[in-house]
């Protein structure tokens, strides 16, 4: 990497020590960190030694910078690629001095004036902030988004935001001009921090040219167009992203019903599965129908150490009433699908499948959300359209509720809602939108993709995606629809 390359989610190591910190950065830099910062001010010399050869021989083989804070001696000993530097430590000179014209060199700074200083002085990039009240620093500064525009107009380095961000507060400091956002605790205190990190990561998306995000499916075909891959395809292409697709069991199906399930052998999904990651890099993957438990153990362990979001639609009964999950796979869902979970996005009877717990009202939702989240799934969407009533999705985010409500629509068009909502939102996050936003975006696409449905066989026909689509473009005043 070049010291151009500085942008996208800049770590900083937050004191803890060992195994566990490696282990923790190395989670982090599977979910998308692109440059870390080691602090460690009270760790003994050797150690401190020690310890930024093994975080520099991850960043090098995750293609991540890597850089020390505050000493360019230490930087020089392990061969990181730079140095941070506060305004309190030597100047940007004499560590140029030090560490030759092949290293990076940043510097922090409160005030446009500190941050064309170093600019003039030679600094490669500059970290502005704190941005917000932070408790990992106590003496910091909050300076605020006005400055990081202000320094943005005065300088042409790169910019580093710091200072209490986190995965609702990275879209702000993009938009005010940041080129990476630095954290701490918002990723290294997190249980997961590949989640975390990837969350965070993947709202620098929003720079990137259409298609935007690349989204994997992993889930049964539907003869008929309606559901299942065709309808995750079709929604992720309309609104923009790059979809790609794992299929596990091919259906005979039309608007009336299921006719027949062939399921894909488990070693042919495990070879499209393989094919897909190691070339193609999916950013979210979606799962749907996953058959049977052999399915979804594979499934499962196959994308838990991979970093990616995982949006999991529970796919378990059809429209017409076919078993689409037989019953040996929910344990399995349970067990070793549910703990690597990123957003679950069951309805009423599926939650009720999967908790045990009856499930009739919004009280229900929140006490079943509740129990999937001590499962280990990390957001729960719960989607309400088998309540009575007004159709509200309740999400559980880890950070508290929000309510997505919306007026029923009468209409039997309703075949493929749930693969076509999940996908919806696989896709907005991978266009870098934060989760809460991503739900909102994709509960307004797929209500008006029913309403915009057209009669199409006898039964249950499919949802309108590309109404839908050209409607939410309109609104949205993108390319894409």
């Amino acid at each position: 990497m070049q010291k151009t390359d500085i942008r996208g989610l800049y770590l900083i190591t937050d004191g803890s020590r060992g195994e566990a910190l490696c282990q923790r950065v190395e989670a982090a830099l599977r979910g998308g960190v692109r440059v870390l910062q080691y602090r460690a001010k009270d760790l003994p010399e050797q150690e401190m030694y020690a310890e930024a050869c093994q975080l520099r021989a991850l960043c090098r083989s995750a293609g991540a910078l890597f850089l020390i804070n505050d000493s360019p001696e230490l930087a020089l000993a392990c061969d990181a690629d730079g140095v941070h530097l506060g305004q309190q430590d030597r100047p940007v000179a004499a560590a140029r001095a030090l560490l030759g014209p092949g290293k990076i060199i940043g510097t922090s700074n409160r005030t446009v004036a500190q941050a064309q200083a170093s600019e003039a002085a030679g600094a490669d990039y500059l970290a502005v902030g704190s941005m917000y009240p932070t408790a990992t620093k106590g003496d910091a500064v909050h300076v605020g988004l006005d400055t990081l525009r202000a320094v943005r107009e005065a300088v042409a380095l790169p910019l580093v935001a710091i200072g209490g961000l986190d995965r609702d507060r990275t879209g702000e400091v993009l938009a005010a001009g940041a080129d990476a956002v630095a954290v701490i605790s918002a990723v290294l205190a997190d249980p997961s921090p590949a989640l975390a990190a990837a969350e965070i990561a993947l709202q620098f998306n929003v720079r990137q040219p259409w298609p935007r995000g690349r989204v994997l499916t992993v889930a049964g075909s539907d003869s008929g167009g309606g559901a299942g891959i065709q309808a995750d395809l079709k929604t992720v292409t309309l609104l923009g992203s790059y979809g790609m697709s794992v299929i596990t069991a091919l259906t005979a199906q039309n608007t009336c019903g299921v006719r027949a399930i062939h399921g894909v052998p488990a070693d042919f999904v495990a070879q499209q599965l393989d094919a897909v990651l190691e070339d193609l890099a999916p950013e979210v993957v979606k799962t749907g129908m996953l058959h049977n438990a052999e399915m979804v153990r594979l499934v499962a362990r196959r994308l838990a150490a991979c970093g990616r979001l995982l949006v999991v639609d529970p796919v378990m009964v059809a429209k017409g009433g076919a078993a689409l999950l037989q019953r040996d796979a929910v344990q399995a869902c349970r067990e070793e699908l549910l703990p690597h979970c990123y957003l679950l996005t069951p309805n009423l009877p599926e939650a009720e499948i999967l908790t045990g717990l009856p499930v009739r009202n919004e009280e229900d939702m929140a006490r079943a959300a509740l129990r999937l989240q001590e499962m280990g799934v990390r957001h729960v969407l719960m989607k309400g359209g088998h309540l009575e009533g007004e159709a509200v999705d309740l999400l559980r985010d880890g950070r508290g509720w929000q309510r997505f409500p919306a007026a029923r629509i009468s209409g039997r068009n309703t075949h493929g809602t749930g693969c076509t909502f999940s996908a919806a939102i696989a896709a907005l996050l991978a266009q870098g939108r934060p989760l809460p936003a991503a739900v909102a975006t994709a509960k307004q696409f797929i209500t008006t993709a029913i309403e915009r449905a057209v009669d199409l066989g006898a039964g249950h026909g499919p949802v309108n995606h590309f109404a839908a689509a050209r409607q939410l473009g309109r609104m949205l005043q993108h390319p894409p629809g």
